[in-house]
């Protein structure tokens, strides 16, 4: 799920998609460590998918984090780690092959210790062969490098918030979708890791949940929201994909009965992060109250209390006029 998420972040679109483009690259990203002055290799495997033999065409450019999302957002290649990579210009591929693509990092002598991000593309056309005034018509996917120097890193930040998704403090049933954003303003990615425990109205625990289940990282000078949901594997995937549309009152209903939830709620978060091991933890409060179940509830009882009240009667009647006969 993870490799799938980076890869669909940073598949480029140049002027109008060829639709046959068509190229695997593994790993969707490179954690790597080096000294300043050292160089690393690393090598890259790709997958021509597409028929017949295809020519792809290298490029590097820099990232930074864009919004709240995690996010890549492409800055060029003027400077920085997209400047010290290097692998072959291109690679030439017959259908349904693989080739293993080296790739090396020099790093500078006098590289800024902590991290630094990049990505390399392999493309259908050359960078920078289109022009004069001509359209661009093909793609480009990638891997991202992330890079970290050896040295002394200044690690800060902190936890900015915790809350429900839209600070909604009122639920009928599950999924509860929460938030939290981490605020980074060291000199490298930190990668959060912890749970959110979820404690019933006896303070029991209903439910242990991972606080960075794909390992997602906040990179320097950036907020990153972290999204975790609890009864996400109640339903299975493919009823995800197929439901779309609210559920009706009586589909809402008998999934309040099959799950049921009732009453306050306290949702504890406690995370770690950084080489220092920094943590900060946080509490969120709200009801779950299946109203729709209740309401079937209290109309059955009220039917049933409405005819009990009426047999009783005629039993009461029953009972005096069988008395009366025996007089």
């Amino acid at each position: 799920m993870r490799n799938l998420l980076y890869t669909i972040l940073i598949v480029a679109i140049a002027g109008i998609a060829s639709p046959a483009f068509a190229l695997t690259v593994s790993p969707a990203r490179v954690e790597i460590t080096g000294d300043p002055g050292a160089t690393l290799q690393g090598k890259i495997e790709l997958f021509n998918e597409q028929e017949g033999a295809r020519t792809f065409f290298t490029s590097f450019e820099n990232f930074e984090p864009s919004g709240d999302s995690g996010a890549p957002h492409f800055i060029g290649s003027k400077d920085d780690l997209a400047t010290w990579i290097k692998t072959e210009n291109k690679v030439v591929l017959e259908s349904g092959k693989r080739s293993i693509v080296p790739f090396s990092i020099s790093i500078p002598k006098n590289a800024e210790p902590g991290g630094h991000f990049a990505a390399v593309f392999f493309g259908s056309q050359a960078p920078g062969a289109q022009g004069g005034g001509q359209v661009s018509i093909g793609g480009k996917i990638g891997v991202l490098v992330l890079l970290r120097v050896s040295g002394e890193v200044v690690e800060g930040g902190g936890l900015l918030e915790f809350i429900a998704k839209g600070k909604q403090r009122f639920f009928s049933a599950l999924p509860v979708t929460f938030a939290y954003r981490l605020n980074n303003t060291g000199g490298d990615r930190v990668v959060p890791l912890g749970e959110i425990k979820i404690k019933n109205t006896l303070r029991m625990t209903s439910a242990t949940l991972l606080a960075n289940k794909n390992e997602g990282s906040a990179l320097p000078g950036s907020a990153r929201k972290f999204e975790v949901v609890w009864g996400e594997e109640s339903q299975p995937a493919n009823d995800k994909e197929q439901k779309t549309e609210s559920p009706g009152f009586f589909e809402m209903a008998g999934k309040q009965w099959s799950e049921f939830h009732f009453g306050w709620y306290t949702a504890e978060l406690n995370i770690t992060w950084g080489v220092a091991n920094q943590t900060a933890n946080a509490t969120y409060s709200f009801f779950i109250i299946p109203w729709q179940l209740l309401l079937i509830i209290f109309i059955i009882l009220a039917i049933i209390g409405f005819f009990g009240k009426i047999g009783l009667k005629k039993y009461n009647r029953y009972i005096i006029a069988q008395a009366r006969q025996q007089k």
